[in-house]
């Protein structure tokens, strides 16, 4: 059903609050497509295609209450990826509450997209206390006309006293799948991966894909520009692209873990698998009016994510790229041609 105001026009952005009286987003787009987006952590809880499948994982357990971290979606991990540095497990992006740029800039290029936010992070002052940096981190929200689903991140060095800052970021993507043990993942085959789950022990992928039978929380490192992700029960094919985003992390919880911890449901991780781009082995180092820059697109039958990172003496951006389709034949998604660029 299509969500019109009363004059009969389309309406494709909806300020809201939950049941809790949290604020959230919901972008739809004519097709029937849509995404929804708390301002709590600026994370996408839900992305559905037009048939109103949803595309991610959210547990039935999560938490909505500041400053708790919503338990799926697609949290944003900023300044620190994980337990990489001294801040809290991921950092605090996720924890804090963004605000809504009610005059946000223009599109890069001419556009017909209606539906899209822009959010905003600035460091507090008890944020100062534990990370003394000055940014701005300007993330950009956007649902296409055909159900795409892109976030832009533009992250800025303000610091006013000449120093550089360096950080790890992930955006930690919670897929939803079928049965994970009917899951399985192309394309990180013989690659060198860090352990988690071993003090971060160094060691070399054996398998021709991976599959699941137990608890794994690994750091993929120099990995390809196509990652998939295949569910053999739902046939659909999750392809990840991405341009300079190093590292891939593989995460899933298993059962003992999953009874562990107490926003997640004790069967759930039988229907999620976390794929991550990132950069967390070797951190990115911004220098006083330094930008860098992330694009994640995806698209309703074709999901995509869009980004890449090169750094100059001024700029750094990142890309990622992840489309999903009905086909889980290998050759077909190891031959897809590019995407078309995007951009913002």
């Amino acid at each position: 059903m299509t969500n019109t105001s009363s004059s009969g026009e389309m309406v494709y952005v909806e300020h809201k609050k939950d049941i809790n009286g949290f604020p959230k987003v919901i972008l739809r787009e004519v097709r029937g497509c849509s995404a929804e987006v708390y301002l709590h952590g600026a994370q996408v809880t839900s992305w559905k295609n037009e048939h109103g499948e949803e595309l991610l994982f959210l547990s039935s357990k999560a938490i909505f209450k500041p400053p708790k971290a919503i338990r799926g979606g697609i949290p944003i991990c900023f300044p620190q990826f994980g337990n990489h540095g001294s801040l809290e497990q991921h950092g605090f992006a996720r924890n804090r509450t963004w605000t809504v740029d009610p005059d946000p800039p223009p599109f890069a290029t001419i556009s017909h997209n209606k539906a899209f936010i822009d959010l905003i992070l600035k460091p507090s002052e008890e944020d100062a206390k534990i990370w003394p940096h000055r940014y701005e981190f300007r993330l950009r929200i956007t649902l296409g006309p055909g159900g795409d689903l892109m976030l832009t991140s533009r992250i800025r060095n303000t610091n006013i006293d000449g120093k550089s800052f360096t950080f790890t970021f992930a955006y930690h993507t919670y897929f939803s799948v079928t049965d994970i043990s009917e899951v399985r993942v192309e394309g990180l085959e013989t690659l060198d991966y860090l352990d988690n789950l071993k003090n971060k022990e160094r060691v070399t992928e054996q398998g021709d894909a991976i599959t699941f039978e137990s608890e794994v929380d690994k750091t993929y490192l120099s990995t390809p520009t196509k990652i998939a992700i295949i569910d053999h029960e739902r046939k659909r094919t999750f392809v990840l692209r991405k341009d300079g985003l190093p590292d891939a992390v593989v995460w899933n919880p298993w059962d003992k873990k999953a009874k562990a911890i107490p926003d997640f449901g004790d069967d759930e991780y039988k229907h999620m698998l976390c794929v991550e781009a990132a950069c967390v082995e070797t951190p990115i180092t911004l220098k006083p009016a330094d930008n860098l820059t992330h694009k994640w697109y995806s698209k309703a039958v074709k999901v995509q994510l869009s980004g890449c990172i090169s750094c100059t003496g001024l700029y750094c951006s990142l890309d990622l790229v992840l489309s999903v389709n009905s086909c889980q034949n290998i050759f077909c998604w190891r031959a897809e041609s590019s995407l078309p660029e995007l951009s913002i």
